[in-house]
């Protein structure tokens, strides 16, 4: 089931939205869309109307009428799924998608929301590289720049990537942990307390980072899916750790997952790209 998050500048477009006049039919429409592309399989016209919230009777022209144009199909057994326009129209999107780019509004209505600072990264050529960093209003003594490339083990932001990594690659990447962390001995092959850790991060999809590598500073990192299940983005809020709520459920951590979850869907994730939502 989705959960639909309205916070930020979201709010501003909905409501911009609302104020609309609209076609009270298609919004109907749109919630047997919305059933069919969060459904993990096809649904027959029973399961399918109630997902959307309305009786089979009402559903079933709807979907007449997407079957002649394409967005929907049925199958043999009767089920429906998604179809060809609605497969072109999700490979345009694809095409056109910047995760740099449209995670920007995300970003910036996630460092109003948290009064904190707010970071972006990818994972760059040398490992977790910074790509955008929206600076707290709240003055706070960071050492983080864009351009930053952050340690794999040694940082919240780093580890969800490498929670998400296949082994193969992780391990070419941790022979070079040496080098994003000076003065920190790290060992090729992951630790026992270290693999379980990357587990709980992959089930709870956010990690935390308090006093360490930096004193005073704390972090929650969660990480963005795409349609294939990658991480292309990790983000994070980051403050004074004395004053920071270390708690995952808390209002920070829920708004971060929130912005994780939206931006998932945003870049083709239909599964939960986090916890709890």
């Amino acid at each position: 089931m989705r959960t639909e998050f309205t916070t930020g500048t979201n709010d501003v477009a909905s409501a911009d939205i609302k104020a609309q006049r609209g076609i009270n039919a298609l919004d109907s429409t749109g919630e047997l869309l919305m059933a069919i592309a969060t459904a993990s399989q096809p649904l027959n016209l029973r399961d399918l109307a109630a997902a959307a919230g309305m009786p089979p009777a009402k559903a079933f022209p709807h979907l007449v009428s997407l079957q002649k144009i394409g967005l929907v199909s049925r199958n043999d057994d009767g089920s429906f799924t998604a179809g060809p326009l609605g497969f072109e129209l999700g490979l345009i999107a694809l095409q056109r998608m910047s995760p740099t780019r449209d995670a920007e509004p995300e970003i910036a209505s996630l460092a109003v929301t948290t009064q904190m600072t707010v970071a972006a990264a990818t994972l760059g050529p040398l490992g977790p590289t910074i790509i955008r960093l929206e600076e707290s209003v709240r003055p706070q003594h960071i050492s983080l720049r864009v351009g930053t490339v952050m340690s794999l083990l040694h940082t919240a932001i780093g580890r969800v990537f490498a929670a998400h990594l296949p082994e193969d690659v992780l391990g070419r990447l941790l022979v070079q942990e040496p080098i994003r962390l000076a003065g920190v001995e790290t060992k090729p092959a992951l630790s026992r307390a270290c693999r379980e850790r990357l587990k709980r991060i992959r089930i709870e999809g956010i990690d935390e980072a308090f006093d360490a590598p930096v004193p005073g500073i704390g972090t929650f990192a969660a990480p963005v899916l795409d349609h294939t299940g990658s991480v292309p983005l990790v983000i994070a809020v980051i403050g004074s750790s004395a004053s920071f709520d270390r708690d995952p459920h808390g209002p920070v951590g829920h708004a971060l997952l929130a912005a994780a979850q939206r931006l998932s869907w945003r870049f083709g994730s239909l599964g939960k790209a986090v916890a709890g939502t």
